[in-house]
């Protein structure tokens, strides 16, 4: 099967950063800024940035409900930090608007500011038995989680890596380290994707 095409939404935030860790983990990624580079994507990274501004920004670009269509479709998505805020039902106490494409409620900024960041030996069992390096920068963290979203990892009791079927959320940013296993947990949820899609299946369903 030829590297899952995966796109990275290059509005604003930690493209580069991404693009350069899936291209190691097996893939074969792109920026996305329109709707025509998103038609081809087989999956679609949501990086860190500014949760307000990127959502204007898709909207303004028109990639707000193509996204949200192709991934209540079935396609699998990531957001990191920010991507994740994106991603939530909602987010506590303020009026945000969201994607609402994984059924948690968000606090933005709630392990601190920029002066506040933090790496953290983070256990995260679905990854194996070691730690991972988990990077937090002014990152958000889990307040709620519905029925079907799966808790991954914690970090002082409040989750901070999350799935619900084909929506994979963390609040920490693995891009910015040497460590691949988020992004091959990612790639393994798109390859698992494209052979239900070849199949005819409905991934969401699983």
């Amino acid at each position: 099967m030829a590297e899952p095409k995966v796109g990275v939404l290059a509005l604003q935030g930690d493209v580069d950063e991404h693009l350069r860790a899936l291209e190691r983990a097996g893939a074969a990624p792109y920026a996305v800024k329109t709707p025509a580079e998103f038609e081809r994507a087989d999956a679609l990274v949501v990086p860190g940035g500014e949760s307000t501004t990127v959502m204007k920004l898709l909207e303004r670009f028109g990639l707000d409900a193509p996204i949200v269509e192709r991934v209540r479709g079935g396609m699998p998505l990531w957001g990191t930090c920010m991507g994740m805020i994106v991603a939530a039902r909602d987010v506590a106490d303020l009026d945000q608007p969201t994607l609402d494409l994984i059924d948690i409620t968000v606090r933005r900024n709630a392990f601190g500011r920029q002066n506040q960041s933090a790496e953290v030996p983070l256990p995260i069992p679905a990854l194996g038995a070691s730690a991972f390096p988990a990077i937090f920068i002014r990152a958000p963290w889990i307040e709620r989680c519905g029925p079907a979203v799966e808790l991954l990892a914690k970090r002082d009791g409040r989750g901070v890596m999350v799935r619900e079927r084909n929506v994979l959320a963390t609040s920490f940013h693995p891009e910015l380290t040497a460590d691949q296993r988020v992004h091959r947990f990612f790639l393994a949820m798109v390859e698992r994707f494209k052979a239900e899609r070849f199949k005819g299946k409905n991934f969401t369903a699983a």
